[in-house]
C-alpha cells in the first residue's frame, strides 16, 4: 500500500441529498454517465491504495444550480452543511469546496461567508457556466468582489452549457464537452478583466484547463487579427492565462501536461483525481503516468502531487514541501 502524500483538489462527493434533488428535477447523469455511487469509506479506501493523503471535494456537474434559483439556495446550504460534517468527522483526509447559488449574487456572496467563514471551508467551486452564462461575464463581478476581499481559492468545474443540447454528437459531454466549457470560461475571464480585477483570487481549472494549453499563441495573435482585442486584452492572453491554476484530472499524459508546463510555471499545476467520475482504474493509471512521462523532475513532480497544492491549503501540511 503506497504512503499518502498526494493532495488530490478534484475529488467530488455523491452525497444522498444531492442526488435525491437530482432525481427530484430529472436529471439522473452527469456529463452523459450515471451518477457513481460514494461514501466517506469508499473514498478512504481509494486514498489509501493510491497514496492520496487528502481530497479536496466538491459536487460535480451540473452544481446545484439548474434552472431554479430557490432550489440552488437550499441545495447549496444542504451540500455546505454535509461538506462541513465529513470535514469535521475527518479533517486530516478532507477539505471541501462550498457551492453558491449563482445566478444569484446576493444569494451566492451571502452564502460564500457562511461557507468561508462559519464553516470554514477550503474554497468555493464554481461550475465554468451557469445557466446561459459562463465565468467572466461582468454581472458576476460583484460575487467575484467578495471572494477576492477574502483572497479565497476558486475551484471551475465543467458542467453542459445549454448550447450542447442541439449538437448531434453520439459522444457522452464529458469527453469533450466539459473541456469546451473550461476553455470558453477561463477565455471570457482574461477577455473580461476578472483576473485583472481580482488579483487575489487563486483560481483552479479543472482538466488541465481544457484546451487552454493548446491555445495561447491563437489566442495572442488575436490582437494583431482584431483591434478590439488588443485594447481588451493588451497585455495579451498568455499572461493572464499563466495566473491560473491547473489540476491534472484526466489529463496525465506528455501531451497535455508538456504543453501546460510550456505555458506555466510548475506551481500552478496539482494533482486531481476526478473519482468517482473517473473510477479507480483513471487514478491508478494517472498516478503511475505522472511521474514517468519525462515532463516533470523529481522535484517538481514532488510539488504537482503535493508542495504546490500546500500553498494554497496549507492547513494540510507545514506548506513547505515541492517547488516554490
Amino acid at each position: 500500500m503506497a504512503t499518502p502524500h498526494r493532495l488530490d483538489v478534484h475529488a467530488h462527493i455523491v452525497p444522498g441529498i444531492y442526488l435525491d434533488a437530482l432525481e427530484r428535477a430529472g436529471i439522473s447523469t452527469s456529463g452523459g454517465i450515471p451518477y457513481p455511487k460514494w461514501s466517506p469509506d469508499m473514498a478512504r479506501g481509494l486514498m489509501d491504495r493510491h497514496g492520496i493523503a487528502a481530497q479536496i471535494t466538491s459536487v460535480s456537474s451540473p452544481g446545484v444550480y439548474f434552472g431554479d434559483v430557490s432550489l440552488a439556495r437550499a441545495l447549496a446550504r444542504l451540500c455546505n452543511d454535509f461538506s462541513a460534517r465529513l470535514v469535521s468527522d475527518d479533517p486530516t483526509r478532507f477539505g471541501a469546496f462550498a457551492h453558491v447559488p449563482l445566478p444569484d449574487i446576493d444569494a451566492a456572496v451571502e452564502e460564500a461567508e457562511y461557507a468561508l467563514g462559519t464553516l470554514k471551508l477550503d474554497g468555493i467551486v464554481l461550475m465554468a457556466s451557469i445557466g446561459e452564462t459562463f465565468l467572466g461575464d461582468p454581472a458576476f463581478d460583484p460575487f467575484f468582489e467578495a471572494l477576492n476581499a477574502r483572497k479565497a481559492v476558486v475551484f471551475v468545474h465543467p458542467t453542459m452549457h445549454p448550447s450542447t443540447k442541439g449538437l448531434k454528437l453520439g459522444l457522452p459531454g464529458f469527453m469533450v464537452e466539459f473541456l469546451f466549457d473550461t476553455t470558453r470560461a477561463a477565455t471570457n475571464m482574461v477577455f473580461n478583466g476578472t483576473l485583472e480585477k481580482f488579483p487575489d483570487l487563486k483560481i483552479i481549472l479543472s482538466h488541465a484547463g481544457g484546451t487552454i494549453p493548446f491555445v495561447p499563441w491563437r489566442l495572442d495573435m488575436g490582437s494583431l487579427i482584431d483591434p478590439r482585442i488588443a485594447k481588451k486584452v493588451p497585455r495579451g492572453f498568455s499572461h493572464w492565462l499563466r495566473q491560473f491554476y491547473f489540476d491534472t484530472a484526466l489529463s496525465a499524459s506528455a501531451a497535455a501536461m508538456g504543453p501546460l508546463k510550456a505555458l506555466v510555471d510548475p506551481s500552478r499545476i496539482l494533482f486531481g483525481s476526478d473519482w468517482p467520475y473517473a473510477p479507480e482504474p483513471v487514478t491508478a493509471k494517472s498516478v503511475a503516468a505522472l511521474p514517468s512521462l519525462g515532463v516533470f523532475s523529481p522535484g517538481e513532480m514532488q510539488g504537482v502531487e503535493r508542495g504546490h497544492a500546500l500553498k494554497l491549503f496549507p492547513r494540510f501540511g507545514t506548506g513547505t514541501e515541492g517547488n516554490s
